[in-house]
C-alpha cells in the first residue's frame, strides 16, 4: 500500500469514532478488505468475486471493429484473493459497520470503460469515480475525483448543480489501477446539535495529483443533500453503478 505523503500524515484532526469493529494495525491503518467473520462491512453480496488479478474483458469475437474493447471486467475467483470485483457490475454497496468522524482513506480502484463508482464519507458525501480519462472539456463534480453534484430523483434523476470539479483531470484509462487518498474532516456541531462548521475535504490526491484542498461541503451530495448531517457515519464503497474492482482499501482514524 502507498501511504499518504508526510505532509498529509502530519495533519492532526479531532475525531469521534465509534468502538472499533476491526482492529487497526500498529501504524493506525485498518484494512477494510477483510472477509468472513472479521469483515468490517454490514453485508457482502454473494456475487462479489475475490481474486488476485483483474483486467478488461475482451470484446466478443463477432463485435464490430470499432466497438469499445469492453464495458466489463474479467476476473477468476482465487481463494484468499485481495482484489474485490463487483461481479457483473451491479451489487449492493459496501457500507462499514463502524462509524467514523475525521479520518484518512486510501483506496485503489480499477474500472471498466464508461463505468461509475465512488466513495462516500458518512455514506452521504461522495467523491466520484468515473471513466473520465482524456476528457478535454470543462470538468465537473461528476468527473473522476469530483465532489458529486447535488441531485433530485423526480421527475427523473437530475443534477441541480455542478458539484465541485477536481483541480485537474488525473484519471487514468479504464483497466488501469488508480489510487485515491483523502483526508476527511467531519462537520462540527455545538452542544445543542447546531452545525458550527461544514464538512471538509482537507486534501484529496488522485494518482499523485492534488485534486482538492480545504474544500468545504455545505451539504451531503447527490440526492442525499437534504439528509440531516451528523458528526460520524459509515464509510461506503459504491458498487451498484458499473464494473469496479478494489484493492488496498484502508482507513485511519484521526
Amino acid at each position: 500500500m502507498r501511504h499518504l505523503p508526510a505532509a498529509l500524515m502530519g495533519l492532526v484532526l479531532a475525531a469521534c469514532p465509534a468502538s472499533p469493529v476491526v482492529a487497526a494495525e500498529p501504524d493506525g491503518w485498518t484494512d477494510l478488505l477483510k472477509s468472513g467473520k472479521d469483515s468490517p462491512w454490514k453485508s457482502v453480496d454473494k456475487n462479489w468475486i475475490f481474486t488476485d488479478s483483474v483486467s478488461l474483458a475482451p470484446a466478443k469475437p463477432d463485435a464490430p471493429a470499432k466497438t469499445p474493447r469492453t464495458k466489463l471486467l474479467a476476473a477468476a475467483p482465487v481463494e484468499g484473493g485481495g482484489v474485490w470485483v463487483n461481479g457483473g457490475g451491479r451489487v449492493p454497496d459496501l457500507i462499514t459497520k463502524q462509524s467514523f468522524g475525521d479520518c484518512e482513506v486510501h483506496v485503489e480502484f480499477l474500472i471498466a470503460e464508461k463505468s461509475n463508482s465512488g466513495i462516500k464519507f458518512h455514506a452521504v458525501y461522495e467523491i466520484q469515480i468515473l471513466d473520465s480519462y482524456g476528457k478535454k472539456t470543462e470538468l465537473s463534480g461528476d468527473d473522476c475525483g469530483g465532489i458529486y453534484p447535488r441531485a433530485e430523483l423526480k421527475p427523473n434523476y437530475h443534477h441541480i448543480d455542478k458539484g465541485t470539479p477536481p483541480k485537474v483531470n488525473a484519471a487514468k484509462p479504464a483497466g488501469e489501477w488508480q489510487t485515491l487518498d483523502v483526508v476527511w474532516q467531519s462537520p462540527r456541531f455545538d452542544d445543542k446539535g447546531e452545525k458550527t462548521a461544514n464538512a471538509k475535504v482537507v486534501k484529496a490526491i488522485l494518482n499523485g495529483q492534488v485534486i482538492h484542498e480545504d474544500q468545504e461541503l455545505k451539504t451531503p451530495t447527490g440526492n442525499n443533500y437534504t439528509k440531516k448531517e451528523t458528526p460520524t457515519g459509515p464509510f461506503m464503497l459504491q458498487a451498484d453503478h458499473g464494473p469496479v474492482a478494489f484493492r488496498n482499501v484502508k482507513i485511519k482514524v484521526k
